[in-house]
């Protein structure tokens, strides 16, 4: 294999990683504000690292513009989209979970 057949490799691993690591966050965080960020954080840098395979692979100019301009996309939206569900949680009165308010 040729270096750059082992980045796509390495790309698409973690970017597969970082997205089981956001479904697994989504499903055991107790409320909708640690599954924001859960899904947030690690399903952008998922999708990103995935996306930078695709770019890799394709090997085509139009098609790796075009994969960057998806990147800046998602680097923007997944953050702002998740911090409008949080605020409108917030707006509902939906409380954080508390340890405390555990037992």
């Amino acid at each position: 294999m040729t270096p750059v057949e082992w980045a796509i490799v390495a790309l698409a691993l973690l970017g597969a990683f970082f997205g089981a690591v956001a479904a697994i966050g989504i499903v055991r965080m107790p409320d909708i504000y640690t599954r924001a960020h859960a899904a947030s954080k690690s399903d952008t840098l998922g999708a990103v690292l995935t996306i930078a395979a695709v770019a890799l692979a394709l090997e085509s100019n139009l098609s790796t513009v075009k994969s960057v301009f998806l990147i800046v996309f998602m680097f923007i939206t997944n953050p702002t989209a998740a911090h409008a569900i949080a605020r409108a949680a917030q707006e509902q009165g939906i409380e954080p979970w508390t340890k405390e308010g555990d037992g």
